[in-house]
């Protein structure tokens, strides 16, 4: 645990230092797209089950969370025209490494959620808040874009329930019984393959 914990300190700052011009473009053009903060800071459920705020570069509008669910199709209305960039490249993701230096989540482990979410789990699915929850996991790898399996869906939310959720708990579940540092540099390799080298060449 205290190797993973200074990999993910080691790593979360290079990338924060390295990335950080294009931090401040996406900042700017934030602004200039839509009124509202640069950043999103919902409540997410961390690790124990103590709740957190996440960081997220705001995709959609300001009051989003109360026009509808949780769930977000590619093609909700509620997403801003930045919100589509930022989302294609999963750059709303990056501001995560925040969190990750302040001890919240980590690098790899269990994509966090929403209480409502958290309120479902089965005494076996809580063992997945045994573990710091991260940016990525096996889960991240497999949806790929979440948003496009949901889009056209008239019921988002019964899509993600029926579709989505059940594979990625198991796969979380997975993540957790399996867990080591060989397991999370394979993850993050997966990770930078499929979510940012093969989406950036397509």
């Amino acid at each position: 645990m205290v190797v993973k914990r200074i990999v993910d300190i080691a790593i979360s700052a290079v990338v924060l230092l390295l990335l950080l011009p294009l931090f401040a473009v996406v900042a700017v053009a934030i602004k200039l797209d839509s009124p509202g903060p640069v950043f999103f800071r919902g409540w997410r459920v961390g690790r124990h089950g103590k709740p957190f705020r996440i960081y997220k570069y705001r995709s959609m509008v300001v009051g989003a969370d109360r026009m509808g669910g949780p769930s977000t199709p590619a093609d909700d209305p509620r997403i801003t025209r930045m919100g589509r960039i930022v989302r294609k490249y999963n750059l709303d993701e990056l501001a995560q490494f925040i969190n990750v230096l302040k001890g919240d989540m980590s690098i790899v482990g269990p994509r966090p959620e929403v209480q409502h979410y958290v309120d479902m789990f089965t005494e076996e699915e809580k063992a997945i808040l045994s573990v710091p929850p991260g940016i990525t996991d096996w889960a991240t790898v497999w949806i790929r874009d979440e948003g496009q399996i949901l889009a056209g869906s008239p019921d988002p939310e019964r899509a993600y329930m029926e579709k989505i959720r059940p594979e990625k708990l198991r796969l979380q579940l997975e993540y957790v019984r399996k867990r080591s540092l060989a397991v999370d540099l394979a993850i993050m390799l997966t990770t930078l393959r499929t979510h940012l080298i093969d989406r950036f060449a397509s």
